[in-house]
């Protein structure tokens, strides 16, 4: 499968969006299901897009997934510190699992942060339960780093996400 890596225009938004909210919804990664508050924040790419670079994998017309870099900080950064590049929300449609979407899109910021000025190292968040992703983040050199873990709902104590780091 022949796959592009590009910015995600915004007569895509919408549809990347319904992409990352189902990814989530259909793997079980939303504690309150469709009631949960960051099911809004999954679908609302404008806003992302405005803080932060939306890319999107396609082949042909064909939207695959997606994923937000914050190449220095910001809004849109959740552990980021001075330094760090952040990789957040990446997202595969169902149907396009399984031929190298997910691994091309953190390919892809990967290479951003690497010619973002200052940048030395890539952060993000994960769930427990996020396998695959797993699975790229290692393959591509990125460590576990049990330090920063962190819960993003402090008032619940069960929801810790796991943190990777990869240093140039």
């Amino acid at each position: 499968m022949d796959i592009t890596i590009r910015r995600a225009q915004p007569d895509e938004y919408t549809a990347l969006g319904e992409i990352t909210a189902q990814a989530y919804l259909e793997d079980g990664l939303l504690d309150f299901g469709e009631s949960d508050e960051y099911l809004g924040e999954l679908r609302d790419v404008a806003k992302r897009a405005t803080a932060a670079d939306v890319l999107v994998a396609t082949t042909g017309p064909h939207l695959l997934g997606g994923v937000t870099f914050v190449p220095s900080g910001g809004p849109m950064a959740d552990i980021a510190q001075p330094g760090e590049a952040e990789i957040r929300m990446l997202a595969v449609a169902k149907e396009a699992r399984g031929h190298g979407a997910g691994e091309t899109l953190v390919r892809a910021c990967v290479e951003r942060a690497r010619a973002t000025d200052g940048c030395v190292r890539v952060v993000l968040s994960t769930q427990h339960t996020m396998h695959s992703a797993h699975r790229i983040y290692e393959r591509l050199g990125f460590t576990r780093t049990p330090a920063r873990d962190w819960n993003p709902i402090p008032h619940l104590d069960d929801i810790t996400l796991l943190t990777y780091e990869l240093t140039f």
